[in-house]
């Protein structure tokens, strides 16, 4: 990778805060989002507004979380960021939010269930939730990287939630997904008690899922 790769990359960071913001995903700057980088990562800075940010103010942390005397100071949220590359070595991007449905359900403490065949989205037959502890602290980003052990995305208890991806577009698209399944479970919790499928049907989901959109070669 050289320079003009990482600026790239810094400003597609940028590209997908401002997305988030945009679309109601993460009011104002209650969001952050990351890109693995080298041994690292890039990360938005903490208390600075998406409208305000130019590529050197995103933020690089090597592998044990130290920047640049010079940089800005990274997301306070840096630790389960890294929680997530550890837990997912396939992902390439974090995004986390506070979206309305999916923070709605975390303050309720309850994860997304199979009550559509779409929660196979996240990798599973569930979306789980990460258990609370406090903002930036060591004890949450323990709580994510179990919650991510087998799902490539999460709610965080009376938080938000967190998505993982191959890339910047795709971890987005993945949050995206998540508010959708939210909204929609929370509306079915409106009309009583949701028609769970069972294991069997979502491993069937899953194989489907395996192969899906994929064209057969000439």
């Amino acid at each position: 990778m050289n320079d003009q790769d990482e600026a790239w990359v810094r400003q597609e960071i940028i590209d997908t805060a401002l997305a988030m913001s945009g679309e109601g995903l993460s009011p104002g700057t209650s969001g952050n989002a990351s890109a693995r980088w080298e041994d690292g990562m890039l990360i938005t800075p903490t208390g600075m507004a998406y409208d305000d940010l130019l590529p050197e103010d995103i933020v690089y942390l090597d592998a044990g979380g130290s920047h640049a005397k010079d940089a800005r100071k990274p997301s306070s949220e840096w630790r389960f960021h890294r929680a997530a590359y550890q837990a997912r070595d396939e992902a390439g991007a974090v995004v986390h939010t506070h979206s309305l449905n999916a923070t709605a359900l975390a303050c309720a403490r309850k994860p997304i269930p199979a009550f559509h065949y779409m929660v196979a989205v996240a990798g599973g037959s569930d979306i789980p939730l990460a258990g609370y502890a406090t903002f930036g602290t060591k004890e949450l980003a323990d709580t994510v990287r179990r919650a991510l052990k087998d799902r490539k995305a999460c709610l965080m208890a009376n938080h938000g939630q967190l998505a993982t991806g191959a890339s910047l577009g795709h971890a987005l698209a993945l949050a995206r997904e998540v508010e959708v399944l939210a909204s929609q479970y929370l509306k079915v919790l409106a009309l009583g008690e949701p028609h769970i499928l069972d294991d069997a049907e979502m491993a069937r989901v899953l194989e489907r899922f395996a192969g899906y959109g994929q064209q057969d070669g000439d």
